[in-house]
């Protein structure tokens, strides 16, 4: 087992990454401490990992555990879902001292988190990701929310989980397609600020798609170290965490004109990572040579790279609505390099409008 730490004073926490740790009771059940335990999970999970979890937890006569499972898929990423949740947590009177344990990829988690910083004006929860997005990205940081008919995540809070607790033998069961969009966010955190590790994952594309656990175990500890990190630095995104949203603009402008049900959150960031790349080039700032090898991981991985069923001007009228906008202006991560990337409201109009044009339909 490796264990990482999100430094944030006293709402630090740490991240515990190892094989087989819902097999460990003794490591699980510290990090849910709390007599009143509730379980958010989805019908696909649930029945793979859930008896393992609830055995993990509950050591003691005296635990309470509430099992709440939602149906599978980003297209119920909804306020219905969060008041589903929170329906369960008041009709078993749970009280502020209880513990809401996120057991899934990044929807339920992003769920559990917020429906744990909305009931009583907030209660502790834990983050168990079994999905590889979930554990190198969304499982760590604390950004919670549901989705809205006019955008992607609009509707959220900031909420530190208490422990993230990533057991790599869920992999096993993951669906190949889901492990392709996890690695975009394991591309996205090595062109973000890490050009050693994005050699790394050039040479070990192969090792990854097969699941290889040491592979599979370096990617996932250092895309959490370097998500931690920035965090660390900027917990509500203020300044330096933009720089973890590099292609989510145009991906969230797919996901919500597909109305998030055809696209998976990884597969829109990788065809939002190419597009950042060919956007950051068109404003000069990344030469051929950096273009061409994020093209080729992605489509080494298999992860699109375009999406031409959404409309150029249908994505630019939603992208107007993302969380980076500042004063009426679009505001992109875009890249001066690989590893280097910066968030900024300054580039060419044109730069965007042929990104737009190259990519969408």
């Amino acid at each position: 087992m490796q264990q990482l730490n999100v430094e944030l004073g006293e709402r630090s926490y740490p991240i515990l990454i190892g094989h087989g740790l819902l097999a460990q009771p003794s490591r699980v059940a510290p990090l849910v401490g709390t007599r009143d335990v509730a379980i958010v999970t989805n019908t696909v999970v649930g029945p793979l990992y859930l008896d393992a979890l609830r055995e993990a937890i509950d050591r003691s006569a005296s635990r309470r555990v509430v099992e709440i499972v939602l149906p599978d898929g980003e297209v119920h990423k909804t306020l219905d879902s969060i008041s589903r949740i929170l329906d369960v947590l008041v009709t078993n009177r749970l009280g502020r001292d209880a513990t809401v344990v996120a057991l899934g990829g990044g929807v339920v988690g992003d769920m559990a988190g917020f429906a744990a910083a909305c009931y009583q004006r907030g209660v502790d929860f834990v983050q168990v990701p079994t999905t590889l997005l979930a554990q190198v990205d969304s499982s760590v940081g604390g950004k919670t929310g549901v989705n809205h008919a006019g955008g992607k995540n609009l509707i959220g809070a900031f909420h530190q989980p208490r422990a993230v607790i990533t057991d790599t033998a869920t992999l096993a069961t993951l669906p190949d397609r889901e492990l392709r969009a996890g690695l975009a966010e394991v591309i996205k955190s090595a062109l973000i600020c890490d050009a050693e590790f994005f050699g790394w994952l050039e040479q070990n594309v192969a090792p990854l798609l097969q699941r290889d656990p040491e592979a599979l175990s370096t990617a996932i500890r250092r895309s959490c170290e370097i998500k931690s990190t920035i965090v660390g630095r900027d917990e509500r995104e203020q300044g330096d965490r933009a720089l973890l949203n590099l292609g989510h603009t145009f991906a969230h402008a797919i996901e919500t004109a597909t109305g998030y049900s055809t696209w998976l959150h990884g597969e829109a960031v990788g065809a939002g990572l190419m597009m950042a790349a060919t956007m950051s080039q068109r404003a000069g700032w990344l030469d051929a040579t950096a273009v061409e090898r994020i093209a080729l991981i992605l489509q080494a991985i298999g992860l699109p790279t375009a999406a031409r069923e959404v409309a150029g001007a249908t994505a630019l009228d939603l992208m107007r609505i993302d969380k980076k906008v500042k004063a009426g202006r679009m505001r992109f991560v875009l890249l001066q390099g690989i590893g280097h990337a910066v968030v900024t409201g300054d580039y060419p109009e044109a730069a965007l409008g042929a990104t737009l044009a190259a990519h969408f339909a």
